[in-house]
């Protein structure tokens, strides 16, 4: 497996408050890795930073062999290819589904509006909202708009997609559908960072999990090590309040 992302020494600090220290991470192709761990505990920043979201304090984020914070790294394409799906999908209100997940493609990668549209149909089609193309976000369904949030950072064929606790803004009902697209899409071998705190998908679907507490990664292994040995009290202290929640 060649590896996308290498993550060394990255530090994150807001006003005198450090909420990353230290944290080193590799990516290779393929991997489905679940973050989980605490509110509070950096999750979502490092996910951030990964996305140059937020400026890393110190450290560096290497991107197929080139440091993404060097002051001359097109961050633009950088981010077609690191694609993220967020808490709130982030979709444009006055675009129309199908074009939600077209004007990236047309803007960034200069696809042509017929390419795009093609392109746009076949990652809806894949996530089940071929019958919703004309709908506006308001006419949908919050399980749906996250699908097709995903279906917009597919659209833009991205070598690893980044999840920032996609199913925690959405009722319980919807959660599962959300879910089922995105593991079918680990099965179908995208390569996924998932911030989560749905731990039967950690166990379940990730290849590897990593437990961050308190800004750094407290511990990490395959789903089987860290649910069922951990060897960490801290990790051991959360998932048994997970587990038994």
């Amino acid at each position: 497996m060649s590896k996308i992302l290498e993550i060394n020494h990255l530090m994150k600090k807001f006003s005198d408050v450090m909420v990353l220290k230290d944290i080193n991470l590799e990516i290779s192709e393929g991997e489905v890795v679940s973050v989980i761990g605490s509110s509070g505990s950096g999750k979502s920043t490092m996910l951030r930073c990964i996305n140059l979201l937020e400026q890393p304090t110190d450290g560096e984020i290497i991107y197929h062999g080139k440091n993404i914070l060097d002051k001359d790294f097109d961050e633009n394409k950088y981010r077609a290819k690191v694609g993220m799906v967020f808490q709130q999908f982030n979709l444009f209100n006055n675009l129309s589904v199908l074009d939600n997940c077209k004007v990236g493609q047309m803007k960034v990668l200069g696809k042509s509006e017929e390419v795009a549209e093609k392109n746009a149909k076949k990652y809806l089609d894949k996530v089940g909202m071929s019958a919703y193309i004309h709908s506006m976000p308001s006419e949908i369904s919050g399980g749906q708009k996250q699908r097709v949030a995903m279906a917009r950072a597919l659209s833009m064929e991205p070598d690893v997609l980044l999840f920032d606790e996609p199913t925690s803004a959405l009722d319980p009902e919807m959660v599962g559908e959300v879910l089922q697209v995105m593991e079918q899409l680990a099965h179908q071998g995208m390569t996924m960072i998932v911030v989560t705190h749905e731990m039967d998908f950690a166990r379940d679907v990730s290849t590897r999990v990593v437990f961050m507490d308190k800004g750094v990664i407290e511990e990490e292994g395959t789903p089987e090590k860290i649910f069922t040995t951990p060897k960490s009290q801290r990790t051991k202290d959360f998932l048994d309040r997970y587990m038994n929640a």
